[in-house]
């Protein structure tokens, strides 16, 4: 298993060399642990794919260092683009564009758009300027799994799979970017994240859909992603210590996610209890479901959290990891 690497001058060279060479290295972004490549090299692009167990018709996301990029890789580039560069990037902001011919098909999942990011991250815009190029970066997991939040992840998940894990400790976000469509005349949210509708819509000055007005794809839109092994459930609150107990009396091995002071000591395997705010819960809750997940129990219950606009990446998330 590769060991994850103290931030280094010493690791970063070694990491931009080994994309060079083609070979995949693990690099924080403020959002998950993304596992990267060079986007430019096919080869290399196609090692993530069999790393993951990722279908080769699920595009990625290239990291770029600056907006300044944008033109290496998008073309009919709107000014809408620009805009949201200019308030959003270095951020958890994906806009997917109508691809240059040139950019691999590996990357884009045979589509003829591209998904571009410039991470709000020290150690990924270090390496992503010294590296010069463009990093194709999903999260560095098995594929549908919990998306990776700390080094440790990355090497318990995908061992030896990948040549170098850099260490820049817990991700702020915590959850996948948000990704919004550009490549047509309507602005569509294809994963909800950090960045919410309302700030894209005081930026654009326009009406943002919340599905694609074509058939885009893009990364986290299958039903499944983000899941534990464990079988998860999702439980309102009001019927969340009922639950509790008809599951404990059936004789199942518990364990449960919740934010509400009243379920802090309620009796189970194991209670994690996550922040009442959506940024702080956020950053936790990957974090929070591997833990459960390592304990081998029955079901990990968790309690559904608001239904409002602060909480759609994670009502997002949580809705595709249980059942």
């Amino acid at each position: 298993m590769v060991a994850p690497s103290p931030i280094s001058q010493q690791s970063i060279d070694q990491a931009v060399r080994l994309l060079k060479q083609g070979q995949l290295v693990a690099l924080p972004t403020e959002t998950v642990y993304g596992l990267g490549a060079d986007a430019s090299n096919p080869e290399a692009v196609a090692k993530i794919f069999a790393a993951k167990g990722r279908p080769a018709d699920h595009p990625l996301i290239v990291h770029i260092a600056s907006a300044k990029q944008l033109d290496d890789w998008a073309c009919e580039i709107p000014e809408s683009a620009r805009q949201l560069a200019d308030s959003f990037w270095p951020g958890p902001l994906t806009i997917v564009l109508n691809k240059k011919p040139e950019v691999p098909l590996a990357v884009t999942g045979g589509q003829q758009t591209v998904a571009l990011r410039v991470p709000n991250n020290p150690v990924a815009l270090v390496l992503l300027h010294a590296f010069g190029g463009g990093i194709a970066a999903p999260s560095a997991n098995r594929f549908g799994r919990i998306s990776p939040t700390r080094a440790e992840h990355v090497a318990e998940e995908l061992g030896d799979s990948v040549a170098c894990i850099l260490d820049g400790g817990p991700c702020s976000v915590g959850v996948e970017s948000t990704i919004l469509d550009l490549s047509s005349d309507k602005p569509a949210i294809l994963r909800p994240g950090r960045i919410t509708r309302s700030q894209l819509k005081a930026v654009l000055k326009t009406d943002i859909a919340l599905s694609p007005q074509t058939k885009i794809r893009a990364p986290g839109m299958m039903a499944v992603h983000y899941a534990p092994n464990t079988l998860a459930l999702l439980c309102p609150g009001t019927t969340f210590a009922d639950m509790v107990d008809e599951l404990c009396s059936q004789g199942k091995q518990i364990g449960i996610l919740s934010f509400s002071p009243q379920f802090a000591d309620i009796p189970c395997q194991q209670s994690i209890q996550l922040p009442a705010d959506a940024e702080h819960y956020e950053a936790a809750l990957y974090n929070a479901l591997r833990e459960l997940d390592k304990l081998a129990l029955d079901n990990i219950l968790i309690e559904q959290p608001p239904d409002s606009e602060a909480w759609a990446a994670v009502n997002d998330r949580l809705e595709k990891a249980t059942v």
